[in-house]
């Protein structure tokens, strides 16, 4: 489940560059598997609170568009080390060269250290990764705040559990990694505290959203499609299925999507295409349809998968509990005041040193609070 916060605590600007796609798939989720992992169960509700597809570069000028709403100052009254300031909340600089180290060892893990030496886009995966964990960080500050608001703390036993990830990581650094991060057991141990209280003030948030999804609802069916360029070729092969040819291999030697057979559900595929395999009877095989960027025949495997159709339940579900906790956090987060110091943000580098390889620190969260 992920969940989606429409709104960020600091203001982007989404006309400008964002990380290539290239790494938000195949082997590329994997280097992201490691940061989501730290809210990765959290009751089964949280599983990746913060970690989205790459987020655009923040302006200090707009937030959704409305800039006049947004309540962003400069950097009068911080401290040296301060990265930002959301209300009475503040991100320290070794705070984010925990995180920012973590992702940037994790990338190099899947990609190798000369993904950052790719011709003309240094800047901009450096910056990108910047801006992941900027987002994440403001994020975490925020339902912090809200956890406080709400009375939220954590019990006795969440504390234990975070001194005890907070010693296991800190004894896994290196005396090197110490220095360059600038990091204290202290900072380990406020920075699981506050990764905690983020996914419980979520739970409680969320704890009484229990929608009724029907059968009908989350119904997931699977099909065999083939899609192709030119009308009159797809009628002609539609002919053939017709004519007691065999669909899939028609599909293989016809279609233009390597993907011939997949599952899905109700609003996940345009309207043409839904409405005409959602008719369909097992066996039946469609007329030709008209898709956005082709023509397709679909032959329907099955109206009713129901192991896929229970995965939807759940998912619609946590899309109307991701609702009702947007819904609370977007008026919480128009409330604050931040500050941002571009200043010392703008000089922040990756580190590049053979000493420091740490990329433990969502792993170690996870196994101290999987289960909550």
């Amino acid at each position: 489940m992920i969940v989606k916060m429409r709104r960020h605590p600091f203001p982007f600007d989404e006309t400008k560059e964002k990380v290539p796609a290239k790494r938000r798939d195949g082997a590329g989720q994997t280097a992201r598997r490691g940061a989501a992992r730290f809210c990765a169960r959290c009751a089964g509700r949280l599983a990746c609170l913060f970690v989205w597809t790459f987020l655009a570069v923040p302006t200090l000028l707009s937030l959704n568009g409305c800039a006049d709403e947004t309540k962003v100052v400069l950097t009068t009254g911080m401290k040296e080390d301060e990265v930002f300031r959301i209300a009475e909340a503040s991100c320290t600089l070794p705070e984010a060269m925990v995180y920012l180290t973590n992702l940037q060892n994790q990338y190099e893990a899947v990609y190798g250290e000369q993904i950052w030496d790719v011709k003309g886009s240094r800047e901009s995966l450096e910056e990108g990764i910047k801006e992941q964990v900027l987002g994440e960080l403001a994020q975490v500050k925020s339902m912090m705040l809200l956890a406080g608001q709400r009375g939220v703390v954590l019990d006795e036993t969440e504390q234990q559990r975070a001194q005890a990830a907070a010693d296991e990581y800190f004894a896994s650094l290196n005396e090197t990694e110490k220095a360059l991060l600038g990091v204290e057991r202290a900072t380990i141990l406020q920075m699981y505290q506050e990764y905690a209280l983020a996914a419980k003030v979520y739970r409680q948030i969320v704890e009484d959203v229990n929608p009724e999804i029907s059968d009908d609802e989350a119904r997931t069916i699977t099909v065999q499609m083939i899609r192709m360029s030119e009308k009159n070729a797809a009628e002609a092969v539609r002919q053939q299925a017709e004519e007691g040819a065999d669909f899939e291999t028609l599909a293989q030697e016809n279609s233009e999507d390597p993907e011939i057979t997949c599952s899905f559900g109700k609003g996940e595929k345009e309207a043409a295409i839904e409405k005409a395999a959602f008719n369909l009877g097992k066996d039946e095989i469609s007329g030709v349809i008209a898709g956005t960027d082709g023509f397709y025949i679909i032959r329907c495997v099955s109206t009713f998968d129901e192991a896929q159709t229970l995965l939807n339940k759940e998912k619609i579900a946590d899309e109307r509990r991701n609702e009702a906790f947007n819904r609370e956090y977007d008026t919480f987060v128009d409330s604050l005041v931040r500050q941002l110091n571009e200043e010392l943000w703008d000089s922040v580098t990756l580190i590049r040193d053979d000493a420091v390889t740490t990329s433990g620190f969502f792993a170690v969260y996870e196994r101290y609070f999987d289960g909550l």
